[in-house]
């Protein structure tokens, strides 16, 4: 079947049995991934989240690893980048029990199984009943540590997608993700409302999406109507150079909660402390919000191909403002992924 497939090297064939290896040092005895972003990641399925199961069996130890799929949903998973890896794809169909054939080929299980940490409730519970006495873990004691450091060809990916937001800034106004103007740029995720904007208002705009490659984007900018006033000059002023300040931070071998504190001491040296009300970054991938996260009790030391936004704000509560990057930890430091002008651009208001 002719398809066109994404770069081959965001879905190497080694990462099954790396997962597997994974799971073997944290203890659990197979772990069951249905559709998301862990599936996506070990074989570039993207499969539709149906309550017909799909779900990716990979045993810790003996035994090999297998797809079980609808049969409605076989030649979309063998069109998918899994259809080139050397794994069983078993369709099931309307009047089969998938859980007890995944049950079945598991065969006794003597430890815990991982399940991926976003699987539905429905399928908790029949693979609680499929797999009577056996513990229900996480998936991600295993696969974090896996996903958590982006290969050359997972940058590569985040980068374009990095440019593909910059481009969209660079375009401003248009349809945003998040925007708040005036007072509701006080709100770090203010949603839709009927206010106008007004000269003189701040507009705070964070917009993200995903590429087809499934890896995700995350920027924000503030915009000024008109001329901006001059308090609100005054703490961007101090915003931009925490932003600069945990920027440049990133290392390999700092601690996590560093690059917050890094981001955080500018700006409540400069009395606005106590309007920054969120954490600095989070980590992005195939999923926008993912580990790491920038934040203050996180000591874990960044190592390079982590991947995470640098987006400190401030909101005094009559507007407010944030400048938002997505970061790199490479060898030498660290790189960024978005390029467009932290400067604050004013709009003309007519």
């Amino acid at each position: 079947m002719e398809t066109d497939r994404p770069d081959p090297g965001l879905y190497p064939p080694d990462r099954i049995g790396l997962a597997a290896a994974a799971a073997r040092a944290a203890g659990l005895a197979a772990l069951l991934l249905t559709p998301g972003p862990d599936l996506r990641y070990l074989t570039g399925y993207d499969a539709h989240q149906l309550e017909r199961l799909t779900c990716l069996a990979i045993p810790a130890a003996a035994g090999e690893p297998f797809l079980v799929v609808p049969k409605l949903e076989l030649l979309a998973a063998l069109a998918s980048p899994a259809g080139g890896l050397e794994l069983e794809i078993i369709p099931w169909d309307e009047t089969d029990d998938p859980y007890a054939l995944v049950a079945g080929r598991l065969g006794d299980m003597a430890g815990p199984m991982g399940l991926s940490d976003r699987m539905w409730a429905l399928m908790v519970l029949r693979f609680r009943d499929a797999l009577p006495g056996v513990r229900q873990d996480l998936a991600s004691a295993a696969l974090r540590a896996l996903r958590i450091r982006k290969t050359p060809a997972e940058v590569a990916a985040l980068r374009a997608a990095g440019e593909a937001i910059d481009r969209v800034h660079a375009r401003v106004p248009v349809d945003f993700t998040i925007v708040g103007s005036g007072p509701n740029a006080a709100s770090p995720h203010h949603e839709i409302s009927d206010r106008a904007l007004q000269p003189g208002d701040a507009v705070v705009v964070d917009i993200g999406g995903t590429m087809p490659s499934g890896y995700c984007s995350d920027c924000t900018r503030t915009y000024v109507i008109g001329a901006p006033p001059p308090e609100f000059t005054a703490y961007y002023r101090v915003l931009q150079g925490a932003q600069e300040a945990a920027c440049a931070a990133v290392r390999p071998g700092v601690a996590a909660e560093a690059v917050d504190a890094a981001a955080r001491e500018p700006i409540t040296a400069a009395g606005y402390g106590e309007f920054f009300v969120h954490r600095t970054g989070h980590g992005i991938g195939l999923e926008c919000h993912e580990d790491p996260y920038i934040v203050s009790g996180n000591a874990e030391p960044l190592q390079p191909g982590m991947a995470f936004s640098i987006e400190p704000g401030i909101y005094p509560g009559r507007s407010g403002a944030r400048i938002e990057d997505i970061v790199v930890c490479t060898e030498q430091g660290h790189e960024r992924l978005n390029h467009a002008t932290r400067e604050l651009v004013c709009v003309d208001a007519r």
